[in-house]
């Protein structure tokens, strides 16, 4: 499995595409929540970039042991008319999927946005920066957060 390092430009140019892929819906969010940790940085980039307040949840299903507190998760949503949610990396879909089941039956509008979205994921956004295709290429994504201590490891 090759790394692959996904740039700070790279981020920037991923979070314009979502900007004009928003505009373009039509879809308006009251808040920009990030899933802690790989959507907080793009998170604030967005919240500032459309001038957007932002919120954080907490939810880690490949790292962790820890359970999720959705109660929590659930009613940070359900505080808000319409609410844009972004992570770094659509993968498996797994993180989106728990968000997505959980919100079902609230009233809330809610989209989803990510810098990478693999198009074999099972759960699908709405907005993305970069699409890939794991089938043809099995890479793992480094983002700057994740790795600006080793910067000259590349």
């Amino acid at each position: 499995m090759e790394k692959i390092y996904f740039t700070i430009e790279e981020m920037i140019d991923s979070i314009k595409k979502i900007s004009v892929q928003l505009v373009d819906s039509k879809f308006d969010p009251e808040v920009i929540i990030s899933i802690n940790r790989g959507g907080c940085t793009p998170g604030i980039y967005l919240s500032h970039y459309l001038d957007k307040p932002h919120e954080v949840i907490n939810i880690e299903l490949r790292d962790s042991n820890i359970e999720p507190d959705l109660i929590s998760i659930k009613e940070k949503i359900k505080q808000f008319n319409s609410v844009l949610i972004i992570d770094d990396i659509n993968d498996s879909g797994k993180t989106i999927g728990v968000i997505r089941d959980l919100s079902k039956h609230l009233s809330t509008n809610i989209h989803f946005a990510v810098l990478i979205n693999k198009s074999e994921s099972k759960s699908k956004v709405e907005y993305y920066g970069k699409m890939v295709n794991n089938k043809l290429h099995d890479n793992w994504y480094v983002f700057p957060w994740e790795n600006w201590w080793n910067i000259d490891e590349k």
